[in-house]
């Protein structure tokens, strides 16, 4: 089916598919015999049977020695981007044999593997952090940092899934895109939680605000990703629009909170610079992945390694352990001064 060589393997299993179905049918019709007429069996249901365990044998053949394909004959609900021409995953009918599949060689064994290590990363990372006693972190400060590393898990977990199976079957690649994108959604809601919480520390109301604002525009794009068509190869831009446009939003709560603190405060002045490193990091790698550079522009040259979408999920990853590092530095500077001094100021 993929090269040559399938082609001729694909022919030879069409072929003991036939004659299972033609040998399992004439040994129903041979039993047909020895029955009285008022005994008759179901041909269609003998015929069904018979098809269905030669589909079955057949299933088990290809799954066991299937090999990469090229971009055109790959069926068309497989066909993401056409500048990756060849080392495609051919449609594997078994969720065994899609996981088996992430120790090959192929267009998303980077995609896979980039998001699987850190999923485990910030599991490990959650936990450690989570099971301190409470007299080192508190409960709140725990609930704080849980809400982006609960972000972090799921976008993680959800794409490592979504790439592993997405050559299952059309059903499961549309379902699995869904909670992809879902998962990037939940990872850019979790990200502003702590840093607008600490940032806000001593201004409840603006910190009420900003943070309903983030839940509203997230349960937004939420909503957006479950729409069928949202998940489809034309639609990439669009996609990266929405996620670009959410995250952007952090522009305003970042201004405001350069006002309150001073914008030549030192932990200020940090605080930011590693917000928008995180920014740019998550920016660059969505712009990357709606132009599809570089493989856009050779073809062919980037089909198993360093395409955009391996790219995108590196600085995805990036983004967050930046992240990470940036509110850990905002939540430690916020222990160190003690409680807030100051009233609660209205919004400016």
């Amino acid at each position: 089916m993929c090269e040559t060589e399938d082609n001729r393997n694909s022919l030879e299993l069409r072929g003991i598919t036939k004659r299972i179905i033609h040998n399992n049918k004439c040994r129903s019709t041979q039993k047909m015999v020895y029955y009285q007429k008022g005994d008759e069996l179901d041909i269609t249901a003998l015929a069904h049977n018979a098809a269905s365990q030669a589909e079955h044998v057949v299933r088990k053949m290809i799954q066991a020695g299937w090999s990469v394909c090229h971009f055109r004959n790959l069926p068309a609900w497989l066909q993401d981007n056409d500048f990756l021409i060849f080392g495609h995953r051919p449609p594997l009918p078994s969720f065994r044999a899609c996981f088996k599949s992430i120790f090959r060689i192929h267009t998303e064994t980077a995609n896979i593997w980039t998001h699987l290590l850190g999923c485990v990363a910030f599991i490990a990372i959650a936990v450690f952090f989570l099971m301190r006693p409470t007299i080192e972190i508190e409960l709140q400060e725990k609930i704080v940092f849980g809400a982006f590393f609960a972000g972090a898990i799921i976008c993680l977990g959800m794409s490592f899934m979504f790439h592993t199976v997405n050559c299952h079957s059309q059903f499961i690649g549309k379902l699995f895109s869904k909670l992809d994108y879902c998962g990037i959604a939940m990872l850019i809601m979790g990200s502003f939680v702590p840093w607008v919480y600490y940032g806000f520390y001593c201004h409840f109301r603006p910190k009420v605000v900003y943070l309903s604002v983030v839940c509203a525009l997230g349960i937004t794009s939420i909503m957006v990703s479950l729409w069928d068509k949202f998940s489809e190869s034309g639609w990439r831009p669009f996609r990266a629009a929405v996620f670009m446009t959410f995250g952007l939003s952090g522009i305003v709560p970042a201004i405001h909170y350069g006002i309150v603190e001073g914008w030549f405060n030192k932990v200020s002045q940090k605080s930011l610079g590693w917000l928008i490193l995180m920014g740019l990091l998550y920016i660059m790698g969505a712009m990357l992945y709606a132009l599809r550079v570089p493989e856009r522009w050779f073809p062919g040259k980037f089909d198993i390694w360093l395409h955009s979408h391996q790219i995108f999920h590196v600085f995805v990853l990036g983004g967050a352990f930046v992240h990470y590092h940036g509110i850990s530095e905002m939540a430690m500077y916020r222990v160190t001064i003690g409680q807030c001094e100051m009233p609660d100021i209205p919004i400016y």
